[in-house]
């Protein structure tokens, strides 16, 4: 249930919007949770993951930061607890291990913490509409972060399952490359509206012509790789993806053949993702290529489709995509508003993901999103789409 905390005045319209978004997000992430016992909330279901009740402090001390400290001038409502929440000061492998609130306690938190935000929103202190959005998103993002776990745990819902397994349709048979020509175009974010740092600046792109599938590759496809050898030959792997394979012992990740052959292949690391590629004599499309061809109109760039066929990409949003890209700032990239978000992340050891998964919110997707994660990782709901030279 939501926590009803709306206020009974009359704050203005932007405050209202930004109101009614934190009450939205916040009876999502206690939905997600409302059928989990105490025990189901506080256990370690895996030590790259957070208990989920850790999740759900970690969200109270981000709003209170931001919103009363930070934007407000305020001291934190719970100066005990920064450091404990802080992402940073407590990585997710000592999560389980720490005092942190029990359920009762974090939900208690959740509460008052929210009371003094839609105290300080209403009666417009609480500083810039950008940092107020990000405190939404934050929210949302702990939602599929939080679905992840549970996704481990085997404890995701019926209904969370089969937006999970929804077939991706298309027509069979038809040739399942969309054709971008050569070209410029401008990639990130606009200077308008709300973008997180490393979707910035915009930028001019030169890209040479290249082809996308039109739809990610399904878990039939992946599982025809894995029946003809595909976690056996080493020639379709990178020497560091092989490495790994063979000291972690990896195979074909058990929901890929749990789920409907028609949907989208999910949980696939990037290592497998560049191997699945080579094995097709194909490759994961960079970024650049990516954002390109995902913003195309529907009825621009690419050939070929039978009569009246949309020529964008298709099914984007269904699993979140590997590129070959690592992650880095765009040109003239300034962190904004603090460094950690995401410039502490730059470098080789990250790739990047584009496009949202089945479990992101509709608010944080969206074509210039830039998501990344370790190449190994798993646990994230993300699959892969090739791309070729034209």
């Amino acid at each position: 249930m939501a926590t009803n905390l709306l206020p009974t005045g009359h704050p203005s319209h932007d405050s209202r919007q930004v109101l009614t978004a934190l009450e939205d997000g916040r009876a999502r992430t206690l939905a997600l949770v409302g059928n989990l016992s105490d025990e189901q909330l506080e256990r370690v279901y895996s030590p790259i993951m957070s208990p989920l009740v850790w999740d759900l402090g970690h969200i109270a001390a981000y709003e209170d930061l931001w919103l009363a400290h930070r934007q407000a001038g305020l001291e934190l409502l719970r100066g005990d607890l920064a450091e404990l929440y802080d992402a940073f000061e407590t990585p997710r492998a000592v999560r389980g291990q720490i005092d942190a609130l029990g359920p009762a306690a974090a939900r208690e938190y959740l509460r008052a913490v929210r009371a003094r935000s839609v105290e300080l929103i209403s009666d417009a202190r609480a500083g810039d509409a950008n940092i107020c959005e990000m405190v939404v998103r934050h929210e949302l993002q702990h939602s599929e972060t939080m679905r992840q776990t549970l996704a481990i745990a085997g404890l995701l819902s019926s209904a969370d399952q089969a937006r999970a397994d929804e077939p991706l349709g298309g027509l069979d048979g038809w040739p399942d490359w969309l054709q971008i020509p050569a070209g410029e175009f401008e990639m990130g974010s606009p200077r308008a509206g709300f973008a997180y740092d490393n979707e910035r600046p915009r930028h001019a792109v030169e890209l040479a012509a290249f082809a996308i599938a039109r739809r990610p590759v399904s878990s039939r496809s992946w599982m025809q790789f894995s029946e003809a050898g595909g976690y056996e030959r080493p020639e379709w792997w990178s020497q560091e993806g092989w490495a790994w394979k063979q000291e972690q012992r990896i195979s074909q990740h058990p929901a890929i053949a749990a789920s409907n052959p028609q949907a989208p292949a999910c949980h696939v690391s990037w290592y497998e993702a560049e191997a699945f590629a080579t094995a097709h004599e194909a490759r994961l499309p960079s970024e650049a290529e990516w954002e390109r061809a995902a913003t195309l109109p529907a009825t621009a760039g690419g050939t070929g489709g039978p009569p009246g066929r949309a020529r964008a990409l298709e099914a984007v949003g269904r699993v979140w995509e590997w590129t070959r890209s690592s992650f880095g700032g765009y040109p003239g990239f300034v962190a904004h508003p603090y460094r950690e978000y995401s410039e502490v992340f730059f470098g080789d050891r990250y790739r990047v993901l584009r496009g949202g998964s089945w479990a992101t919110d509709a608010r944080v997707a969206n074509p210039r999103f830039r998501n990344w994660d370790l190449p190994q990782r798993r646990q994230i709901f993300a699959g892969l789409r090739l791309a070729r030279a034209a």
